[in-house]
């Protein structure tokens, strides 16, 4: 999927699903689902790698495997991840997700985008550089096109 055809899918369900910075979020979505192209986004609707837990606890599930970052090395590891029927579930149920868990009270309190991203990062993922690559693929495709960005009520 182009990243054009990916953002006129991603917007509109990030916008739809209020969540809180949804053109940070539409890019968080893109690095964690390859531009949608992902397995786990082309069969699960699921765009930001949501495993099943509390929040998605009646979702149904897919098995796929996952490269995490453990003790400074990259492995492969079972996974079992929530699917979604649509983006904008997908969206909502990342939302809900933000809402419920302390740990991501600092990205909900967060005055701009870029923060948004740098602090929900630090607990999203494993990656380390995760913050870097969500703010390069919005100044790449959405900071020069789009209006100010909007913070979406929690």
């Amino acid at each position: 999927m182009t990243p054009r055809a990916f953002f006129a899918k991603a917007l509109p369900a990030a916008y739809a699903a209020e969540h809180v910075w949804p053109e940070y979020a539409a890019c968080e979505a893109a690095l964690e689902s390859g531009w949608g192209t992902s397995r786990l986004a082309r069969e699960a609707n699921n765009l930001f790698g949501q495993k099943r837990g509390f929040t998605t606890k009646n979702q149904p599930t897919i098995s796929i495997p996952t490269r995490e970052l453990l003790d400074g090395k990259w492995v492969i590891v079972p996974a079992e991840w929530a699917c979604f029927a649509t983006w904008e579930d997908s969206f909502a149920a990342r939302r809900k997700l933000l809402r419920r868990k302390p740990a991501y009270a600092s990205a909900l309190a967060a005055k701009d985008g870029e923060a948004f991203v740098r602090e929900v990062s630090k607990v999203w993922a494993t990656d380390p550089g995760r913050a870097e690559k969500v703010l390069a693929i919005w100044r790449q495709h959405l900071a020069a096109t789009s209006g100010p960005p909007e913070r979406k009520a929690v």
